[in-house]
């Protein structure tokens, strides 16, 4: 069935930075081996895959090779067979694009990241089956923004505003044909050009700024664009889970994501 299509995952698991503050609060090599609940990050991710039985295999790209040698538990699931690795390359733009072409290109695959600590085999089920089932080549994973604010209030997330709600990105994607690849190299394009945000707004095209900077722009209507502009469909899937648009980008969110998972522990709502 549809519903229960197997996925090759990746998972982005490298440091954009050398100094990255969460890594040193931690204290660790790399931010992905920050313990939380004594389990490093990136190894909660690679259980949340395996457990949503939807994954058929796991590639790990990053942290590097010293580091990876550095860690007994990283070391172990790469020498054990739970995951492949490979080195990242210098942006997360780049090492997707890697890491797809390391996978074999019939064959549909997840993408998230190794500071996804709270991440759960329910949203990779709930994301993966949502995505299988639309007539897509690339899906993307939106929290409703209401949704994450009531839920934690405390926690600062980037907000899309769009002109039928708020959203918040959650860090998985899905690309589910050799067509939809084509969008990590649009990415690539669009973060080489970061710095210059007038040839990025030339990229989404003038119309649907203008249109999202007027709060006229709705989700559908973006994903259209996007999906006319580039040739490639574009799905985005709503998620009911808060949890899933909090990763670890500080070090506040690793105080957050800490307590959630000690309050899932002792039971408290």
């Amino acid at each position: 069935m549809s519903t229960e299509r197997k996925y090759n995952a990746i998972v982005l698991a490298a440091d954009r930075r050398r100094d990255d503050p969460v890594a040193l609060a931690a204290g660790v090599a790399a931010k992905c081996l920050t313990p939380i609940a004594g389990t490093p990050m990136v190894i909660r991710v690679v259980d949340a895959l395996e457990h949503s039985q939807r994954v058929r295999s796991i590639l790990l790209c990053g942290p590097t090779a010293e580091t990876l040698r550095g860690s007994a538990e990283l070391s172990n699931m790469v020498s054990g067979g739970r995951v492949r690795w490979l080195g990242p390359a210098a942006t997360p733009s780049a090492s997707a694009a890697l890491a797809l072409a390391a996978l074999p290109d019939d064959e549909p695959v997840l993408l998230t990241t190794g500071d996804h600590a709270l991440l759960h085999p329910d949203m990779v089920r709930h994301f993966l089956d949502q995505a299988s089932a639309g007539a897509c080549d690339v899906a993307v994973a939106l929290a409703p923004h209401e949704l994450v604010r009531k839920t934690y209030p405390r926690t600062r997330r980037t907000v899309l505003k769009f002109r039928n709600g708020h959203y918040c990105g959650c860090n998985l994607f899905a690309f589910l044909t050799p067509r939809g690849r084509r969008m990590a190299q649009l990415w690539q394009q669009v973060e080489d050009q970061r710095k210059k945000p007038i040839r990025v707004i030339r990229f989404v095209g003038w119309g649907a700024v203008a249109l999202y900077a007027l709060g006229m722009l709705s989700v559908a209507s973006a994903a259209a664009r996007v999906s006319r502009r580039t040739g490639v469909s574009v799905q985005v899937v709503t998620m009911p889970y808060a949890e899933a648009a909090i990763d670890v980008d500080s070090v506040a969110d690793l105080d957050l994501v800490r307590t959630i998972v000690a309050q899932g522990e002792r039971g408290v709502p």
